[in-house]
C-alpha cells in the first residue's frame, strides 16, 4: 500500500524556495540543540556549529528577495508550504516536552 500523496507545493519564488528550506534546517539545528530534548552534548555541538552556516543562507534567501523587490512575504503561501514540508512536526521539537508524571 503506498502512502498518501502529499498535497503540492505552492508556486514560490526561487528566493522563497530558499528561503522556506533555509527555515526549516535552522529549526531542525534547533531541535537538535534543545537541552529539554538533547541526549548528547557532541550531537549539539555539531548541529550549533552548522546552525552558523544555515542562519546565514536563511539571511542569504531573505536578502535576495528583498533586492529583488519581494518587500512582503507572503505569510499564508509560506505557512502552506512549511505544512507540506513538516514544518509543523519540525517546529514542535523547539518546545518542551510534556512534563513526566510521577
Amino acid at each position: 500500500m503506498l502512502p498518501p500523496e502529499q498535497p503540492p507545493l505552492p508556486a514560490l519564488t526561487r528566493a522563497e524556495c530558499e528561503f522556506v528550506d533555509s527555515y526549516l534546517e535552522v529549526l531542525d539545528l534547533l531541535g537538535r540543540i534543545n537541552p529539554a530534548r538533547g541526549t548528547h552534548t557532541y550531537g549539539a555541538l555539531r548541529a550549533a556549529q552548522a546552525l552558523v552556516g544555515r542562519a546565514e543562507a536563511l539571511k542569504d534567501a531573505l536578502t535576495l528577495m528583498h533586492m529583488r523587490g519581494e518587500s512582503e512575504v507572503h505569510a499564508a503561501t509560506l505557512a502552506e508550504a512549511l505544512r507540506v514540508l513538516d514544518g509543523e512536526r519540525r517546529a514542535r521539537r523547539l518546545t518542551m516536552p510534556p512534563a513526566a508524571m510521577s
